[in-house]
């Protein structure tokens, strides 16, 4: 980037610097625009230092920011980093815009375009998907919403963060409907995925062999072939965590309920994730939603290799984050 188009180049904060929000964070940075990163985590304000980044332990220290990118946990986060007691709105200047990355209810995410618009900022809703290693390289899906201004001003991280972005048109909120439909099939093919696997084991059939089938088979799905190498390997190092689905899914019933539309598979499926959950596997990646089914039929799952003893080598409670 040449020193003119940096001097023209937005200033862009980034809230949330977890496993998607570092992996952005950096891919903005190394794309060329100006930075900073924040996280109520010192050791994840810290991992983006270390890598280059700049980072500030108060979320003030953005109100000169043109640009703010949010990819926090959830809705209450979201509320709490732009109105609470050190809230940035109030303190952004007018114009400013705000990427609201997090999966919210779509309600939500209309209420959050009225607010802010109330205050003279601007709103893109635009959930991502794509995991941490497609963040990383800046390779996200971006399912975005908001008016064409915004999406203007948007676009030089659009292009820094971005495979490919769908426009959705105009107003906030589509793009966090999209997103959840999106969880919706997620959250449930993980679940099925878990139980297919947990229901070939029981059979005795051998796990790796079950794997290679399925995934040359018509019962293959992006989640099954993703996800169950974990479960064969023994290591639910949390990518996505399974509390991740339990909220997700929870929005997906309560916008159903909003709506008057069943959603009875998806409601299945967050109670599987509910009961890893109580069973005190929240934390972990979301495949450990298998371990409902060991707990419930003494299925042995595959160990991790440098486990011979068969504990979890995550003690039953990483630190990870969704």
């Amino acid at each position: 980037m040449s020193d003119s188009s940096q001097q023209n180049a937005p200033r862009v904060g980034v809230i949330g610097l977890g496993a998607m929000g570092l992996g952005t964070a950096l891919a903005l940075h190394e794309s060329g625009l100006a930075v900073v990163g924040y996280d109520v985590s010192a050791r994840a304000r810290d991992a983006f230092a270390a890598q280059g980044g700049q980072s500030v332990a108060e979320p003030a220290a953005l109100a000169n920011c043109d640009i703010v990118l949010l990819l926090v946990v959830n809705g209450a986060q979201v509320d709490q980093v732009l109105f609470g007691e050190q809230g940035l709105v109030g303190q952004l200047a007018p114009g400013s815009l705000v990427i609201q990355c997090a999966t919210v209810a779509p309600s939500q995410a209309r209420q959050l375009g009225e607010r802010l618009a109330a205050e003279g900022l601007a709103l893109l809703d635009a959930p991502v998907s794509g995991g941490a290693v497609k963040a990383r390289a800046g390779d996200l899906s971006v399912m975005a919403s908001g008016n064409a201004a915004a999406f203007d001003q948007a676009q030089p991280v659009l292009d820094a963060m971005a495979a490919t972005v769908y426009r959705l048109g105009d107003a906030v909120g589509v793009g966090s409907s999209m997103k959840l439909v999106n969880q919706l099939l997620a959250g449930v093919h993980i679940a099925t995925a878990a139980e297919a696997m947990a229901l070939g084991i029981r059979m005795g059939l051998d796990p790796d062999t079950l794997y290679e089938v399925i995934t040359h088979s018509a019962g293959n799905s992006w989640m099954f072939q993703n996800r169950v190498p974990h479960i064969l390997q023994g290591d639910y190092t949390p990518l996505s965590a399974v509390d991740i689905f339990v909220k997700d899914l929870n929005i997906v019933h309560e916008t159903g309920r909003e709506l008057a539309m069943p959603t009875p598979v998806a409601a299945s499926a967050l109670q599987q994730f509910t009961a890893a959950k109580g069973a005190g596997f929240g934390r972990e990646d979301d495949s450990a939603v298998i371990k409902v089914y060991q707990r419930l039929s003494g299925i042995d799952l595959p160990e991790a290799a440098n486990d011979p003893q068969g504990h979890d080598p995550k003690g039953n409670a990483p630190g990870g984050e969704g």
